[in-house]
């Protein structure tokens, strides 16, 4: 049979995967990690909500009924696209068709100092040193006699206005306000601080302006400073430097301002979008390489003369469509084009409120931030990660406290 390979288990390639169930072929799916991550909760692990057992399954478990797949952990370094061989860090793999769900890499744009000194959120492991940094700065604030050392420490920048800088800086308000005020008694907790840095005029540049509006006004409630035109330029580890000159004193950067496709892809030798991304036929297959498609994040494919926006969506959708057209391949039919469909968008600004918007219809607060919880909780893999999410979120709604206040070995 032919062998499909598929490069990446996120939304992307786990949804090509269980496509490709029924497919007269077999399915190597090939990931660094042995766990599929729900991505759009990672704050919540950064910011002691939720640990990161409980947004991740194990890849095995998903796919266990699924006969003609097989999982291997290991990199990809290298796609030999002539060759039509991966090269892995544990061997090399032969195959007949090819789906690349590599997804996205954080784009620190250029910055140096920011790149090795700033705090990513793409996976578990940022997730878990952005939660151990956040706690210990409260462990030294407590012990620093010094106001000014004391101030820089319990200052947090949060920088990039999309759903992940947003939903960062309303989680670690939170995390301050609600939480840690009654853990840190002797702590003048006036003197903390939640800066959120936006490069241009607008938080949430894809929704209307009516629901950006009203999640800049919800951040400014929730006690986090919105500042606009604030591009970064320097963070060494002490100071924030900004574009114009200013400063703010702060031991935190969390950098949350943009993603580029995966490096994996500057390998294949051929032609690349903005950001990195691979430009893709309407089918999703490499031009000169039909026997390969690209998706997600990695993939660049217009729509109505826009790229496709780099959300999970997108990502799963095209997994569809890649895997249907492998299966076409196969049999010797026409290929389909892929249409994007817009499930429509959700971002939460904490407790009680969030941005909505399906269609023409537009949310916000309560009722979006329900809706919120609710579609989140439905796209979670696995009942038991489900209930503890959902008893986890109604303890820390109604007793205000976060159950994963830990500070672990690094």
């Amino acid at each position: 049979m032919p062998i499909i390979a598929i490069v990446g288990a996120g939304f992307g390639g786990l949804r090509a995967a269980r496509a490709l169930s029924h497919a007269p072929a077999r399915v190597i799916l090939i990931d660094r990690n042995n766990y599929h991550l729900f991505q759009p909760l990672l704050y919540q692990v950064a910011t002691a909500g939720l640990s990161p057992d409980e947004i991740a399954h194990p890849v095995r478990a998903i796919l266990r009924n699924q006969h003609n797949l097989e999982f291997r952990l290991a990199e990809v370094t290298r796609v030999d696209l002539a060759a039509r061989q991966l090269t892995l860090s544990t061997g090399s793999l032969d195959y007949d068709y090819l789906i690349l769900a590599v997804g996205g890499a954080t784009n620190y744009f250029g910055l140096d100092s920011v790149s090795k000194t700033a705090l990513a959120l793409k996976d578990v492991d940022d997730a878990v040193a952005i939660r151990n940094h956040l706690l210990r700065m409260f462990e030294l604030a407590a012990q620093e006699p010094d106001p000014d050392t004391r101030r820089a420490l319990l200052t947090f920048v949060v920088v990039g206005g999309g759903p992940t800088g947003v939903e960062s800086a309303g989680a670690i308000s939170e995390l301050i306000r609600l939480v840690l005020t009654k853990d840190y008694r002797s702590l003048n907790f006036k003197e903390a601080r939640v800066i959120l840095l936006e490069a241009t005029d607008k938080l949430l540049a894809a929704y209307p302006e009516p629901l950006r509006e009203a999640a800049a006004e919800t951040l400014w409630s929730k006690k986090i400073e919105v500042r606009f035109m604030a591009a970064v330029t320097d963070f060494d580890g002490s100071r924030v430097a900004l574009k114009g000159g200013e400063v703010i004193p702060s031991r935190t950067l969390i950098w949350a301002a943009g993603i580029k496709a995966a490096p994996l892809v500057d390998t294949l030798g051929v032609k690349q979008a903005r950001l990195g991304r691979v430009i893709v036929s309407p089918s999703l297959q490499l031009p000169d390489h039909p026997e390969a498609f690209v998706i997600g994040d990695a993939a660049y494919l217009e729509s109505g003369g826009q790229p496709l926006p780099l959300v999970a969506p997108v990502a799963i959708q095209q997994a569809e469509t890649a895997a249907e057209n492998i299966k076409r391949l196969i049999v010797g039919q026409p290929l389909i084009e892929f249409v994007y469909k817009d499930p429509g968008s959700l971002a939460t600004i904490g407790r009680n409120a969030a941005v909505a918007q399906f269609g023409k219809l537009q949310f916000h607060g309560f009722i979006a931030w329900v809706m919120w919880l609710a579609v989140h909780i439905y796209q979670i893999i696995g009942f038991r990660n489900r209930l503890v999410v959902l008893i986890n979120w109604a303890w820390d709604y109604l007793f205000y406290d976060r159950a994963v206040r830990l500070i672990s070995s690094e």
